[in-house]
C-alpha cells in the first residue's frame, strides 16, 4: 500500500478531515478603491500581487480573524457587490459599531431580529437596538463596501455547544480575551456574594473554569 492509499484508508476509517475556512473571495469593480476601503478599516494587507494580462490578487485580513479576504481582477466571474451576508463575529457589538464608524464605514444602527433569531434578508424584521436580553448571537450591525458587498457584525459572547472544543479555549484577539475576563469577573463577583461576601483566594481556578465552560457552551459555575 502506498503512503497516499494509507492516508485515504485512515481518513475513511476515522470519518473526519479538518476543513478550515481560511479565505473568501469577494467580487469588486475597482481593486484600488476596495483596497483603500478595507485597509482603511484597519484590516491587515497581506498581499498585492499582479500577474500577466491584468491579473491581480489582493488579500486582507480583519483584526483577529483566522479567515482572510481576497479580491482583485480576473479572479472571479461573480458580479461586483453580489457577496452578501459575510459575518464578522465580535464580542461587543456597540464597540465594534463605533470603531468602524470612526473609520468611515457607513454603518446601519445596531439591531436585532423581530423573532429573536438569526437576522433575515435585507432589512426585513429588523428592530432597533441590541437584543433585549443581550443574548449571544442575537445582536447585529451591517455595512457594505463601495461595490455593495454586504458585511454583518454579529455579537457572540457565549458559544453554543460544539463550536469550541470542550477541552480548551481559544481567543482570537486581546479584545476577545479581555471581554471574557470581564464577564468572568462579573460572574465571580456574584459568586462571592453568594458565598458570604468574602474574598475567594482560588479565584484564578474559578475564572478558568468559567471561561472554559463559556467557550464550550457547557454549564457555567455558580
Amino acid at each position: 500500500m502506498t503512503i497516499q492509499e494509507s492516508v485515504r484508508a485512515t481518513t475513511t476509517v476515522e470519518g473526519n478531515v479538518d476543513m478550515k475556512l481560511e479565505v473568501i473571495v469577494i467580487p469588486v469593480s475597482d481593486v484600488d478603491r476596495a483596497k483603500s476601503f478595507y485597509t482603511g478599516l484597519g484590516w491587515r494587507l497581506d498581499a498585492d500581487v499582479s500577474g500577466n494580462d491584468g491579473f491581480r490578487v489582493v488579500q486582507v485580513t480583519p483584526p483577529g480573524s483566522p479567515c482572510s479576504v481576497i479580491f482583485g481582477s480576473k479572479i472571479t466571474s461573480a458580479q461586483p457587490g453580489s457577496a452578501q451576508g459575510l459575518h464578522l463575529i465580535v464580542s461587543d457589538i456597540e464597540l465594534a459599531h463605533a470603531a468602524l464608524a470612526s473609520r468611515g464605514a457607513e454603518m446601519s444602527g445596531v439591531f436585532h431580529d423581530a423573532g429573536g433569531l438569526f437576522h433575515r434578508r435585507g432589512t426585513e424584521g429588523r428592530l432597533a437596538g441590541p437584543h433585549p436580553s443581550r443574548a449571544s448571537y442575537g445582536s447585529f450591525a451591517s455595512f457594505s463596501d463601495p461595490d455593495g458587498n454586504g458585511w454583518v457584525f454579529q455579537e457572540v459572547t457565549t458559544r453554543l455547544p460544539g463550536r469550541i472544543d470542550a477541552k480548551g479555549a481559544a481567543y482570537t484577539s486581546a479584545t476577545d480575551l479581555a471581554g471574557a475576563l470581564r464577564r468572568a469577573a462579573t460572574a465571580h463577583g456574584e459568586h462571592e456574594k453568594r458565598t458570604g461576601g468574602n474574598h475567594d483566594e482560588n479565584w484564578p481556578d474559578w475564572y478558568s473554569e468559567y471561561m472554559l465552560a463559556e467557550q464550550a457552551g457547557s454549564t457555567l459555575p455558580t
